[in-house]
């Protein structure tokens, strides 16, 4: 399994003026694109972008909540190093009491013939480039339904609420006799 590393840095505010670049959106477009060209070059992958919360202090004793667009990125750690990693305070290095070897049994003919233990499909996130070749993709067509929510709500027609609120609309109006 391969292990990776991360990096979070904050997504740009202000756009980077530059030749040929006249638009604002262009130039906020522009100032992206640095930062991911930047970070490509040191070997970090672009995952994604994020709005986070951020609680901050305002004032003696109040708070509030400020929310923080970063970009995501991330890049493999061989697996040399990933085994080497230093172990922190919060993984303390306490070595297992090594218990003696145990004989294992031979393999005999009834136990050659048991037929293998049906294991569940493998799945793997849609679109993960590491996944193998037989890996059911998840999420499934529910979870991608949702992602391709909009948000905004679809409201049915009424009907017959035209012709309702124009018989009421005659009701109240004095008539011309």
């Amino acid at each position: 399994m391969q292990a990776f590393e991360y990096k979070v840095v904050p997504a740009p505010h202000k756009g980077i003026k530059a030749k040929g670049v006249k638009t604002p959106e262009a130039r906020f477009a522009n100032s992206v694109e640095t930062t991911l060209n930047e970070m490509a070059a040191e070997g970090w992958e672009y995952l994604r972008a994020e709005l986070l919360p951020s609680d901050e202090r305002s004032g003696l004793t109040g708070s509030t909540t400020h929310w923080r667009n970063v970009l995501v990125f991330r890049r493999a750690i061989p697996a040399q190093a990933a085994a080497s990693a230093p172990v922190t305070a919060t993984t303390p290095a306490v070595t297992p009491p090594t218990a003696p070897p145990v004989a294992t049994p031979p393999v005999t003919s009834q136990a050659a013939s048991t037929p293998p233990v049906q294991r569940a499909p493998v799945t793997a996130t849609a679109g993960d480039p590491e996944a193998p070749a037989d890996a059911k993709p998840v999420p499934g067509a529910g979870a991608a339904k949702m992602q391709a929510d909009d948000g905004v709500e679809e409201l049915s027609p009424v009907s017959g609420m035209t012709a309702a609120l124009k018989a009421r609309a005659k009701l109240n109006t004095p008539s011309e006799d």
